[in-house]
């Protein structure tokens, strides 16, 4: 009985356990930024995460209440979150998300940024233009490296092109990229396909550049290799494709 008491007062003296992302969301809508590729004029100033540890891996603070704490960052200005929604990802391997996001710049674009209760911790470079945007596909270990990728559609309406970048040492590389893709259509307030697992590792789903086509794009040996997987017939193609169904 001492034995286990002294335990549990050396765990509540000591810190329990790192604070885990458990939320992401937008808030603070702004119409400073009127591209409207997402089907209005409103985007979003403030991204705000939620955190609480974990129980303690030794089971003896069950009964403890779980601390939770909101972490807000404001953009500046001449910024917005030009985005759907936060993705949580477990990008550096840790075993608990960061936060995925799409950040804009009004005289540049977007970029793909990653946050976590600290702040921004690593981004790609802005498009470079004004009024550009990146659709995000997802993350996963692309290649089976031990590292994860993060995948999105550069500028779907124009360029059409697929990205891949790999977290690595803190800081995002592009190892990759490929023409002739897309996954959103201008006034939609959704991103079409995302990653999937059908057993032969994973796959980013995608529509071809004239949505005529739902294309599973695999990364091997440093290269995109595509497989066409029938014709695109509306948003059940892309379900059908995601759960690993052959398209009707």
């Amino acid at each position: 009985m001492k034995t286990r008491l002294a335990a549990v007062l050396a765990l509540v003296a000591a810190p329990l356990t790192a604070e885990t992302i458990g939320f992401a969301e937008y808030a603070g809508p702004t119409a400073r930024y009127a591209h409207g590729v997402l089907g209005d004029a409103i985007e979003w100033t403030r991204l705000e995460i939620t955190t609480g540890n974990a129980q303690d891996r030794a089971g003896l603070l069950t009964d403890l209440v779980q601390r939770r704490n909101v972490y807000t960052f404001n953009l500046p200005l001449d910024r917005v979150f030009e985005d759907i929604a936060p993705r949580l990802a477990d990008v550096d391997g840790d075993g608990k998300p960061e936060v995925i996001v799409v950040e804009t710049q009004v005289d540049t674009g977007a970029q793909l940024a990653i946050y976590d209760e600290t702040g921004k911790i690593a981004a790609t470079p802005h498009i470079g233009t004004r009024n550009r945007w990146l659709a995000p596909i997802g993350a996963a270990d692309l290649d089976g490296d031990g590292h994860i990728e993060i995948a999105y559609i550069d500028r779907p309406h124009l360029a059409k092109t697929l990205r891949v970048w790999r977290f690595k040492d803190g800081a995002l590389t592009e190892i990759v990229a490929g023409s002739g893709l897309t996954n959103h259509r201008i006034g939609e307030d959704f991103i079409s396909g995302g990653i999937r697992e059908c057993g032969q590792g994973p796959e980013m789903i995608t529509a071809n550049a004239n949505w005529s086509r739902v294309v599973a794009t695999r990364l091997e040996d440093g290269t995109l290799r595509g497989t066409d997987l029938g014709a695109f017939a509306g948003q059940g193609s892309f379900d059908d494709a995601l759960a690993c169904r052959p398209l009707s």
